[in-house]
């Protein structure tokens, strides 16, 4: 998919998302360069609101990131980094790159779907901003339900302290977010414990002889790195990593 329609994507919903919060009391201000006093309290609220719009446009490329498979992704590489104990190698800029690109492609369905039914629409003026947003955020939502464990759902439905929904449309989505990142956080963990088990394995071995030969002045990971590494190049370890992560989110 191309990159710039998936960063034209992300910002328009971003847009959108924020647009949406202030849209019903927010004016378009006059812009004027220089300081000066005023008695006008409209004056100061309409600056305090471009303010919070700044802020809130500043941190929607990474509250859009929790709402992908970023989470679950980075995790994950972050896992067989410390089980293989290379340290920094891949380093993280590396790391958090790879995930970014392997977002691109998981996302990429939900991505298209917004720029066919809301990006083009609302750019053709056919459609409001208000229906904008609300068609470009359906698949976002669809594919956290789509990862999203009942439980947690439940658990955060619980804690809202709303009415229990009767079908996912009547859901909040300030409820299914973290229910989602909670679920991903969980599946990262539980697939980064099949990971550790068998390096452990090896470093369990090589400590065991290392032992047995007297030489408990050495360090186990000295010796088991080497075959850790090896192990991970032989089962071609990357290419199997990526595509089980990939066919985790179907």
């Amino acid at each position: 998919m191309n990159l710039k329609l998936v960063k034209y994507v992300i910002y328009f919903v971003a847009f959108l998302f924020v647009g949406e919060v202030f849209a019903q009391s927010l004016t378009l201000p006059e812009i004027k360069l220089g300081m000066q006093g005023t008695d006008n309290p409209k004056q100061v609220v309409g600056m305090l609101k471009i303010l919070g719009i700044l802020t809130v446009l500043t941190l929607a490329p990474a509250i859009l990131i929790m709402m992908t498979s970023f989470t679950r992704v980075v995790i994950v590489l972050s896992f067989v980094r410390q089980a293989l104990g290379t340290q920094q190698m891949p380093p993280n800029q590396l790391i958090v790159g790879l995930a970014l690109f392997i977002t691109f492609f998981v996302m990429s369905p939900v991505l298209t779907k917004v720029n066919k039914e809301a990006v083009q629409p609302y750019l053709k003026n056919e459609i409001t901003q208000e229906v904008a947003f609300n068609k470009a955020l359906y698949p976002f939502r669809k594919f956290m339900f789509n990862q999203t464990r009942e439980s947690d759902l439940a658990l955060f439905v619980k804690m809202s302290k709303t009415e229990k929904p009767k079908t996912r449309a009547d859901v909040s989505t300030a409820v299914l977010i973290p229910a989602f990142i909670t679920s991903e956080l969980k599946t990262a963990f539980q697939i980064g414990f099949i990971i550790y088990l068998p390096f452990l394995v090896i470093d369990m071995i090589t400590a065991s002889v290392l032992m047995a030969m007297g030489m408990m002045m050495l360090p186990p990971v000295i010796i088991s790195l080497p075959f850790k590494i090896m192990l991970f190049v032989f089962v071609d370890g990357w290419s199997l990593l990526v595509g089980s992560l990939v066919k985790s989110f179907g």
